[in-house]
């Protein structure tokens, strides 16, 4: 059965190829591995190296680069050698290439060699190879594609992280998954590495105990998994988070700010529903950071997001020194914001 067409991106043309998770590649004579997240690419290119090489321990591996290319390599690489050993030649940088590189490239689609497998990395960062990579998305050369998109929104990086365990057949708490994601919100490989140490040190479940352990000195994200769980309406996991970040040594200043941050762009998008995308250009915004308030409206309404910000801006003065207990004021400050109650009732 023919694979399905899929939308175009950024201008190309639709892909008549299959399309394979980066979780799960295998081998073709042609696989492109699309996009600018390097992690996930990685993995793909590793995996069908290890896919191959399960197969036949022989295998021969050779690296190229497309911008850097000299007449005559991709051909040399491929074909069958003496021992007919199979072949795996990849090739980077393929979003700057050479014209002598797309030039054999088109042509190799049309005789791909028996016994070798050419994976064609593209970050995607320019239209150069646009060619090359129209000839493969329309099938010449049986190839397939393996995109790797970027990570930007927290439920993709939720999602990633999800997937991590999920393949390793580990079970993660949800508070333990959602804290390990916000202590590497900014460093996908970084987030990669924790999954994967939680994953080989940890015997059993995983729990938000055991994140903090490892990952609770990340004080200047720590600030977000409390206010995070807060507006998410989560009372008593948000005191428990706090109690953690300061124990961990954060700072109530930060702490706060962090809070003031959140509320600020919900308060900016409240009420507004044009698109996520036309929204984050009239505010200066990124669409993630749209979406992201969005899910985080949820429950709330014009008066309970204005107490809340009006306790986070009481709790501003009282932890730079309008009051001799900040830890309390940060504490009324979650409590008002996480119960949507003023304080005390």
């Amino acid at each position: 059965m023919a694979a399905p067409r899929t939308p175009s991106r950024s201008g190309a043309k639709p892909t008549k190829i299959p399309q394979v998770s980066w979780r799960e590649p295998h081998p073709a004579p042609i696989v492109l591995v699309s996009g600018p997240e390097e992690v996930c690419a990685e993995r793909a290119i590793a995996g069908v190296r290890d896919y191959l090489r399960a197969e036949d321990p022989a295998l021969e591996v050779s690296d190229v680069r497309a911008d850097d290319y000299a007449p005559g390599t991709l051909l040399s690489l491929t074909s069958p050698s003496l021992f007919g050993e199979p072949r795996l030649v990849r090739v980077s940088g393929v979003e700057k290439c050479s014209d002598a590189f797309i030039q054999e490239a088109v042509s190799y689609l049309d005789n791909p060699q028996e016994g070798a497998t050419v994976i064609l990395r593209h970050t995607g960062a320019s239209v150069r190879g646009k060619k090359l990579l129209d000839a493969l998305r329309a099938g010449t050369g049986g190839g397939i594609e393996i995109a790797c998109p970027a990570v930007k929104r927290d439920s993709d990086r939720v999602d990633f992280a999800a997937g991590e365990f999920r393949a390793a057949k580990k079970r993660i708490a949800p508070a333990a998954l959602r804290a390990l994601v916000s202590a590497f919100a900014d460093d996908l490989t970084e987030l990669a590495a924790a999954c994967q140490q939680l994953i080989g040190d940890v015997d059993g479940d995983i729990s938000e105990e055991i994140v903090t352990k490892y990952y609770g000195g990340r004080v200047e994200v720590s600030a977000f998994v409390v206010a995070d769980t807060a507006i998410a309406g989560r009372y008593g996991e948000a005191l428990v988070a706090l109690r953690h970040a300061l124990s961990s040594g954060a700072d109530p200043v930060p702490m706060v700010a962090a809070f003031a941050m959140k509320l600020r762009t919900m308060a900016r998008v409240a009420g507004n529903r044009e698109p996520s995308r036309q929204l984050a250009q009239r505010l200066g915004m990124k669409d993630w950071q749209v979406d992201r308030a969005r899910r985080d409206l949820a429950g709330w309404n014009e008066r309970s997001l204005g107490m809340a910000i009006q306790a986070t801006a009481r709790a501003d003065g009282e932890v730079k020194g309008a009051a001799r207990d900040p830890i309390f004021a940060l504490e009324r400050m979650v409590t008002v914001i996480a119960t949507r109650q003023p304080f005390g009732e």
